[in-house]
């Protein structure tokens, strides 16, 4: 098969694409390569002409601010617009999300016409982010806790939420429903993003997410003189990721074992430097308000580290777990503390819990075998 994966977030359409590749597909990528992450892509849609300089910056962000025109989504819709005439030949295209150009709804919505009306292939939508339904249901409170907590809790955070909360406006709610009326099938990468797309009644084929573990090196937990831990910041998802609480937690910990423990904290750094900063570390601080991992604690988690991210009752129940992979990180500073506190008073938790994280990526998120239920989802779809 030929394969077109538009969008790029996290590295799910890289290592889904190496799966793939190994089963004999023909795969190419198109994304914008999200901002400063910088992931890799066989086409690129990023917004290169008001990047490359500060002033076309400022302009462009000048004329945001004052008439609500942004300059960066027609650049990338534009730049979709100009590939199309190299995007034909595809037997199946699946987006990473609806907003997989990162353009003006309404634009995306005429260039995904013409990317279908360009090849007689199906579609299929990913699930492994902010989405329509998804922003619905954390909006009703149901769920003990979500990405959009603070922002229920305190409404005057909105404006730290307008990425997640635009799905809700029309254009964007729009769009959704047009895609899902023309996708084969649905896919969801993880169980917080299951679980909502269920209980708002959407159909949904629930598929781990893929780890290509052959290029990710295990790195077994030795424990010297001191216990390393690591915090790599997104400030654009600061407070919905809830890293206050790992803030407050390490300034705790940091008086509590000064001698025994080391800090590193990082900030907004490209995902191939961020991949490998946390190398030496043995415990890798990831996000609070979430049931189960999401990519970049499942890479840390095939290193070997101690994870603290979603580890929810729904997780272990569903992958049938009695011993701990991961440490389920709740938005409560005393719990991050003391969970803290006892692997480094413990640091033989450390290491069996690393080993076994790195045992639970290479069973359940095998690359090559998640490509396989992606291509076994589309087949019995399209049928």
């Amino acid at each position: 098969m030929k394969i077109l994966l538009v969008g790029e977030y996290s590295r799910l359409h890289n290592s889904l694409k190496e799966g793939l590749t190994h089963l004999g597909h023909d795969v190419v990528i198109v994304s914008t390569g999200d901002s400063f992450k910088n992931f890799a892509t066989d086409y690129s849609i990023a917004a290169r002409f008001f990047e490359r300089s500060w002033f076309l910056k400022k302009t462009a962000g000048a004329l945001l601010k004052v008439t609500g025109i942004n300059l960066f989504l027609t650049e990338k819709g534009l730049r979709f617009y100009n590939l199309l005439p190299k995007l034909k030949g595809f037997d199946h295209i699946q987006l990473i999300n609806s907003d997989a150009l990162e353009t003006h709804p309404t634009l995306a919505k005429r260039l995904y016409k013409k990317l279908l009306q360009h090849n007689n292939s199906s579609l299929s939508l990913l699930i492994c982010g902010d989405e329509t339904p998804i922003i619905d249901y954390y909006l009703t409170g149901k769920l003990k806790y979500s990405v959009l907590t603070p922002y229920l809790k305190d409404n005057s955070l909105k404006s730290y939420f307008s990425y997640p909360l635009k799905y809700i406006n029309k254009p964007y709610r729009n769009l959704f429903e047009w895609i899902k009326a023309n996708a084969i099938c649905l896919i969801t990468s993880d169980l917080d993003y299951e679980v909502p797309m269920k209980a708002m009644g959407h159909n949904t084929i629930f598929i781990p997410n893929p780890i290509n573990s052959a290029v990710i090196s295990f790195i077994p937990p030795v424990v010297g003189n001191k216990v390393i831990i690591f915090l790599g910041i997104n400030r654009m998802s600061y407070i919905k990721k809830g890293i206050t609480y790992f803030e407050d937690a390490l300034a705790e910990i940091a008086k509590k074992y000064p001698d025994t423990v080391e800090v590193i904290v990082t900030e907004n750094i490209p995902y191939a430097k961020y991949i490998t900063l946390y190398n030496s570390a043995h415990i890798v601080l990831d996000q609070v308000y979430a049931y189960d991992q999401g990519y970049n604690a499942l890479e840390a988690m095939a290193k070997g580290k101690v994870v603290f991210t979603g580890a929810e009752t729904e997780f272990t129940q569903y992958y049938n777990l009695t011993q701990k992979v991961a440490i389920n990180a709740l938005p409560d500073v005393d719990a991050l503390v003391a969970d803290l506190s006892f692997l480094i008073e413990n640091p033989q938790e450390i290491v069996a819990i690393g080993t076994r994280a790195r045992s639970f990526i290479e069973k359940e998120h095998n690359y090559i075998e998640v490509a396989k239920k992606y291509l076994e989802a589309w087949r019995l779809s399209n049928s």
